[in-house]
């Protein structure tokens, strides 16, 4: 049989069994899948070099499914091929054909969308939120880069999410790195979900579109195997050269192989019954047109990927903050006694990528302000570092790209502006990834520049993970906010050690030394800076400094609080319940940003225990607007020192 007709008849044969995967579901996307089938077929069956028996070898080439909803037909075909699925990499088996007619259901592998924590390490990230997948295989094609890998990465991306504005920020990110080394396949069925796309999604607008941002374009029927071979073998040819980026525009028809699944109205709509049996008859009805012959199944040699190279990755043990100052020549600013955690964290940065090789640094065009630029600059670590420029939403994913390669990215912008990425980085969290996101520029403090430069959700946005649980039973995010440069340095190297997802907060402003290199921090931990009996006051960042000192104002009111820095969340919640109840179980929580972060956190540890306490909380209760310094700021916002007294007195009920 022809390659042509083998194509044909195999690309049938899984879009068969993808819609009867979905109408045993009685969900999915077969429409959407049967557009992909030629694709996926030349794909997985012929052009990329990879291994069924080992999915997620090194070396393989990867296939990135960015319009996530089409996923039967990948794992129609993985049914086929025998692919190994499992969420334990010492007990995995091959996938069958009963395995993919458990699509959806609860304890099977096969998710929904893709998911590699599932069980399915074909997939390097979790995609279906639309629009991010091209940004992973960016991540995916920048680590192979720099393993020195010969590696091919294919994204498959819709029409209709080709207007997602991360696409073009993607787009924008393989032009300036000259990844030749990922190939772009928009697939144009013409239709969304409600309707057809726009003209501005149409095959010719998006083959213009892509010319004009510097991709060789190539056009091409998607359901052509000739076509398709041809643009591929075009792609092998120019991956990994200094050529212009590629990018594939294949015409696909949604539903094809059916009369009565084309069109409008079977996006997410399983066929049942008499519509199953009619389009199952169809597609029959094609293979015999099509091949000329009714085999029962073709054989394709699929290339095996490269050995790996042997090579020794290096992490060596953390050095302290003050012998790290003196090697970068900064030993002035240790003696001044104060320093903004921002820096801190960029000495500690430039000290993990010496370190550990598997560390690597993004940004958004604010290094100099995240201080992440003191690993920019450093010349045996400018390769690892990955300027992103304004386009938050793909530096995240980018950054989950790299953690499925086995780096540690550490991603960095005004905390501000990690906002934009929330949804990025929950999918980074759904798909397992090792991200650490540092938002600098942290709370109100930052004064001068207002609102719209201040992160006032984010804590009460990332706590909400710390509240369940991820893949490896860890909290899903730990949200970490040092209150002095010592603690930023430590928790610095605490996240790199750390396999999960960590968010921490530093701050413009200089704060002064609370600890030393002695202090030592972990996730989860909090320190007790001072010891009384009427109550506790709990704070982090910028405020415990505040809190500190109220301390001196309550003393001579002969009022004793203890203070903890409650740098982490979550944190161990029966010592501090312990606390809480020497200090007459009366807290009171104080932090720098709207409600729902630390003293939510703590409401929730004392509501589960079940023991009498009273709480009250501090926190951001109205927009700011900018004001020449932090004190004006906090006054505004009734969160000054005095303000903590005040409200002391009030729960105490001092006049």
């Amino acid at each position: 049989m022809s390659f042509e007709a083998a194509v044909h008849a195999q690309a049938i044969e899984i879009n068969r069994l993808s819609l009867e995967m979905c109408a045993a579901a009685k969900s999915g996307h077969p429409s959407t899948s049967t557009s992909l089938g030629h694709i996926i077929t030349v794909l997985m069956f012929s052009q990329m070099r990879w291994s069924p028996e080992y999915p997620d070898y090194p070396t393989s080439d990867r296939l990135v499914l960015s319009e996530g909803h089409a996923v039967p037909i990948v794992y129609a075909a993985c049914a086929k091929l025998g692919v190994m699925i499992g969420k334990d990499p010492e007990n995995r088996r091959p996938m069958t054909v009963k395995d993919a007619m458990n699509l959806r259901e609860a304890a099977s592998e096969i998710d929904g969308h893709p998911n590699p924590m599932e069980g399915f390490p074909f997939f390097d990230a979790a995609t279906g939120s639309l629009g991010q997948g091209l940004s992973v295989a960016a991540g995916l094609a920048e680590a192979a880069r720099l393993d020195g890998i010969d590696r091919r990465i294919y994204c498959i991306i819709g029409d209709g999410e080709s207007r997602e504005g991360q696409i073009t920020e993607a787009l924008d990110y393989i032009i300036d790195r000259k990844l030749t080394a990922v190939l772009p396949i928009f697939n144009c069925n013409e239709y969304g979900q409600a309707d057809r796309v726009s003209k501005q999604q149409s095959a010719k607008t998006i083959a213009a579109k892509l010319t004009a941002a510097n991709f060789k374009v190539v056009e091409i029927d998607g359901h052509s195997p000739s076509e398709i071979k041809a643009a591929m073998d075009e792609f092998a040819k120019l991956a990994g050269t200094d050529a212009m980026p590629m990018a594939v525009v294949a015409r696909t028809v949604k539903g094809w192989g059916t009369t009565v699944l084309t069109g409008a109205g079977w996006h997410g709509k399983p066929a049942e019954g008499e519509v199953l049996k009619k389009a199952l008859t169809e597609l029959d009805e094609k293979r015999v047109q099509m091949t000329s012959a009714l085999v029962s199944s073709d054989s394709f040699e699929i290339n095996p990927p490269a050995p790996p190279k042997e090579r020794e990755i290096r992490q060596g043990e953390m050095i302290a903050m003050g012998e790290m100052a003196k090697k970068f020549d900064m030993v002035s600013a240790i003696q001044s006694g104060k320093m903004a955690t921002r820096q801190a964290y960029g000495i500690a940065l430039r000290a993990l990528g010496h370190i550990n090789d598997r560390v690597v640094a993004l940004d958004c065009d604010v290094s100099n302000s995240t201080r992440a630029d003191m690993f920019r600059k450093d010349p045996a670590l400018t390769a690892r570092f990955f300027e992103c420029k304004i386009a938050e939403q793909n530096m995240f994913s980018v950054g989950a790209g790299l953690s499925a390669a086995g780096k540690v990215p550490f991603c960095s912008t005004f905390a501000k502006f990690v906002t934009r990425g929330y949804d990025q980085i929950e999918m980074a969290i759904n798909s397992g990834a090792n991200l650490k996101i540092v938002g600098s520029h942290a709370g109100i403090t930052l004064a001068a520049d207002g609102p719209s430069q201040m992160s006032l959700p984010d804590v009460a946005w990332f706590r909400s993970f710390s509240t369940m649980r991820d893949h490896r039973g860890n909290p899903g995010v730990y949200v970490l906010q040092p209150s002095d440069a010592y603690a930023a340095y430590a928790l610095t190297h605490v996240m790199a050690e750390y396999e999960g997802v960590c968010y921490m907060r530093t701050l413009r402003e200089e704060t002064e030394f609370i600890y030393s290199d002695q202090t030592l921090f972990n996730l989860g931990g909090f320190e007790v800076l001072a010891e009384g009996r009427d109550i506790l006051i709990c704070a982090a960042g910028y405020m415990v400094h505040e809190a500190n000192k109220a301390l001196d104002e309550l003393d001579k009111l002969g009022i004793s609080a203890t203070l903890v820095d409650l740098y982490s969340l979550p944190f161990d919640t029966d010592k501090l319940l312990d606390i809480a109840n020497q200090n007459n179980g009366m807290i009171l929580t104080v932090e720098d940003n709207y409600g729902g972060g630390i003293g939510s956190s703590v409401a929730e540890a004392l509501t589960n225990s079940g023991d009498a306490f009273t709480l009250r909380q501090m926190h951001v209760r109205r927009i700011p607007k900018s004001a020449k310094t932090p004190a004006e700021v906090l006054k505004m916002c009734g969160l000054t020192s005095g303000d903590i007294v005040s409200e002391v007195k009030a729960a105490l009920q001092v006049v």
